[in-house]
């Protein structure tokens, strides 16, 4: 599984593919939007939680205690205009 997505949004229901994560991880929003960027997380990777959610640009540090899924994007509804680009990382330490 990746342990970096990144996505340019501008429509609503569009989300990252699906990474997973375990300790500390990085979000970074930009662009220039009028939307409700929105993380969520799943335990199974089919029901999605919501954690957080960002209407304009930021740089967020995240922790994960367990090995959990995740995503970025845009809920259905949350989308006016523009183009969001979001980034979702981690470092994998197996390849350090």
């Amino acid at each position: 599984m990746a342990t970096l997505v990144t996505k340019s949004i501008s429509a609503d229901d569009t989300f990252t593919d699906v990474t997973t994560h375990e300790g500390y991880f990085n979000l970074s929003i930009s662009g220039t939007f009028s939307a409700t960027v929105t993380v969520q997380r799943s335990y199974d990777g089919s029901t999605w939680h919501d954690v957080d959610s960002w209407t304009s640009p930021a740089e967020e540090i995240g922790f994960e205690p367990e090995s959990l899924y995740y995503r970025v994007g845009i809920k259905s509804g949350n989308y006016s205009s523009g183009t969001a680009v979001v980034r979702l990382g981690h470092e994998d330490r197996e390849n350090h």
